[in-house]
């Protein structure tokens, strides 16, 4: 008798103690605090440090849930296989257990909500030249393009001498434009990726053949460019770029409705907006 009772009272007592580590759940599926303590670890590793990184951790949880019950509708649920190479590529280190279940839950989300996307969202977009520019805009001020640049320069160059530079015929002619105007300018070549990151924000989307604006008291002119070996398909590469944006885009739409139509209770207040 005593022997049950003190057992009930162990019952009794753990109840409280696990039921308060659910935090949340989706769709009946519990996240508990350890979960959202591995995911915490996990978006550390990754270069995630927000100050309120366990709300944000709660909610990867959650769309991770949303994304996978909405991927089970077209079969898009990658194998285990294919998410441990995932991780394998992904380099996160050595992890713990609960660590690489929650590594394992979030990368099996992504690669189901890629596939998705390229099922059903993809082959309805189509990138207008302006994205296609855009996109090859951004990726040349950032990282710079597999081309060949022949920059002109002119340094110490005085605001009323800029205003007269005339548009040249080659590169031979803007030099002797420049030296004319008693400039003394000077001519080099470099892939677009190799220059520094002023020079290459100046020049990412100049005109060939035009003076940039004057800055930092001198002026810049491609006057020649040409594609690397290393081009390659980069044209294909950056439509195919733009036409994904536009689809993650619409993707985050439609993953803003599935969470409002999923059964998310939050039980822990610290985590209610």
């Amino acid at each position: 008798m005593l022997k049950n009772l003190y057992v009930a009272v162990l019952l009794i007592a753990a109840g409280p103690a696990y039921a308060a580590s659910v935090v949340a759940s989706v769709g009946g599926v519990p996240i508990t605090d350890t979960d959202i303590t591995a995911r915490v670890k996990l978006m550390a590793r990754q270069g995630n440090t927000a100050t309120d990184n366990r709300r944000i951790a709660l909610q990867n949880i959650i769309d991770d849930n949303v994304k996978l019950s909405y991927a089970q509708n077209f079969n898009a649920v990658p194998s285990d296989e294919d998410v441990k190479k995932e991780l394998k590529r992904m380099n996160l280190g050595d992890l713990s257990a609960s660590e690489r279940a929650m590594a394992m839950n979030a990368a099996r989300a992504d690669i189901a909500w890629q596939i998705v996307v390229a099922r059903t969202v993809l082959p309805t977009i189509s990138a207008s030249a302006e994205d296609i520019a855009a996109e090859r805009a951004s990726l040349a001020r950032e990282h710079g393009l597999p081309i060949e640049m022949t920059i002109v320069r002119l340094v110490d160059i005085p605001e009323d001498v800029a205003k007269k530079l005339t548009k040249p015929k080659n590169c031979d002619d803007a030099m002797e434009i420049a030296s004319k105007l008693g400039g003394a300018p000077q001519k080099f070549t470099a892939a677009q990726y190799e220059l520094s990151a002023d020079i290459r924000e100046r020049v990412a989307t100049l005109p060939k053949l035009t003076w940039s604006p004057r800055a930092d008291n001198s002026v810049l002119l491609v006057c020649d460019t040409k594609k690397t070996k290393e081009y390659g398909d980069l044209d294909k590469i950056i439509k195919q770029n733009a036409m994904f944006k536009q689809a993650m885009f619409i993707a985050d739409q439609q993953l803003k409705q599935l969470r409002r139509k999923a059964v998310i209770v939050i039980n822990d207040d610290r985590y209610k907006l």
